[in-house]
């Protein structure tokens, strides 16, 4: 599938008026521009075609004011940490007869029979794979077919999935992807429950101490501030008798 995004130039510094605008602010850069060039693009646009075109596939941008479209990834996407909103976006250029370092995401499918029958819950070692090569060969996703972990015992690594032809993983194969643990036993979550029980004792029984020693430490405080109040009365009373 072909994706196609436009964006606009901008000026380095008016990023918080493009945020307020529904804009994003972005970069571009790469090894056939000399320095990297500030844009900005439409928030709702973006973030549709992210949802479907993720970090491994390439797009067409078309920067306003140049003629041709260059061929980019989505290299970094940041978040606000409070609203979780696309804050900025980092896009590399691609040159098209050079081969290239990325990462292609794992699309995992099927269920595990070790899951739905066994009651065993799915383990991933990985959501992507690191990969080289040329820009023709990249793909979007890699499928994991989770229906043949049909025992506990069972795993996928990275030398059990279908490669296509022309991408190399720079990961090592042996690797996990995918297993399936056995559920608790009952023994094992009486002994987490135990264990549980445990540790609230101790929070309580340190609460407790403290709690004994904030006391004790107003009681000094009092016992000290009688003494001084004491010794100030008997000085004032001398003061009189003389």
């Amino acid at each position: 599938m072909n994706y196609s995004l436009k964006v606009d130039k901008r000026e380095p510094k008016n990023s918080g008026e493009l945020r307020e605008q529904g804009k994003i602010p972005a970069i571009l850069y790469g090894p056939e521009r000399e320095e990297a060039q500030p844009v900005s693009l439409d928030y709702n646009v973006f973030e549709k075609l992210y949802d479907e075109a993720g970090e491994s596939s390439l797009i067409d941008l078309t920067v306003e004011g140049e003629k041709e479209p260059v061929k980019v990834l989505i290299q970094d996407i940041q978040y606000d940490p409070v609203k979780n909103d696309i804050i900025h976006v980092d896009f590399r250029q691609i040159k098209m007869g050079e081969e290239m370092y990325t990462t292609i995401e794992l699309e995992f499918v099927n269920e595990s029979p070790a899951v739905k029958e066994l009651g065993g819950t799915l383990v991933k070692g990985n959501d992507y794979l690191n990969v080289k090569c040329l820009p023709k060969d990249l793909v979007s996703e890699i499928k994991v077919d989770l229906a043949v972990l049909e025992t506990f015992d069972d795993t996928i690594t990275i030398a059990d999935l279908s490669i296509p032809e022309g991408i190399t993983v720079t990961d090592n194969p042996d690797a996990l992807i995918a297993k399936v643990s056995a559920p608790l036993t009952e023994e094992q979550l009486k002994a987490m429950e135990e264990e549980t029980a445990s540790v609230e004792d101790v929070e309580v029984e340190e609460k407790g101490k403290e709690g004994e020693e904030t006391e004790e430490g107003e009681e000094g405080q009092e016992s000290e501030k009688s003494e001084t109040e004491g010794e100030g009365e008997k000085e004032e009373d001398k003061k009189e008798e003389k």
